[in-house]
């Protein structure tokens, strides 16, 4: 059983969403810890590989306060598999080795397209706006604050808005 989104999942319905026998999904992720690490390992990807494919659709500003909600998504999933991470930690894995490099890259990304557009204050650290959006994750990542999340990020989204001198 993996924990997703606060909910347990077995393997083999794991199996049958993937299209494939719990065989297979045995060869692949022998123990639940691996499988587990695989998860959280796509779940990171996907949201940093977001922050490129938001800029391909969205102006730049649009797209960073996109992946904001997508960043909160992110650390409310993150926080209902923590008992199962923490497994993978205790079995000598480090699921987060790679974790802020990448989550540091794709908000630089969004930052720098933002900044180019005139969007965006170019001169803001991203481990900054991280560190903000696990703060609003903290008082506000649950469903029945979503509210206030969305508030909250729409003010950390205007503190980074390019401002004239004047």
């Amino acid at each position: 059983m993996v924990i997703s989104k606060g909910r347990p999942v077995r393997a083999d319905a794991i199996a049958r969403d993937a299209g494939v026998g719990i065989g297979t999904l045995y060869r692949h992720f022998p123990t639940r810890e691996a499988l587990v690490e695989a998860t959280y390992r796509n779940e990171l990807a996907k949201l940093c590989d977001a922050a490129e494919e938001l800029l391909e659709r969205l102006p730049p500003a649009e797209a960073t306060r996109a992946w904001m909600d997508r960043f909160i998504e992110y650390l409310s999933a993150k926080r209902g598999m923590a008992d199962a991470l923490r497994m993978v930690i205790a079995a000598g894995a480090n699921p987060y080795a790679q974790t802020r490099d990448r989550l540091v890259t794709a908000m630089t990304r969004l930052l720098v397209a933002g900044a180019a557009a005139g969007t965006v204050r170019a001169d803001v650290d991203p481990a900054d706006v991280l560190a903000g959006l696990s703060g609003v994750s903290l008082v506000a990542g649950d469903p029945e604050h979503r509210d206030q999340a969305h508030r909250l990020l729409d003010l950390l989204m205007d503190g980074l808005r390019h401002r004239s001198a004047g």
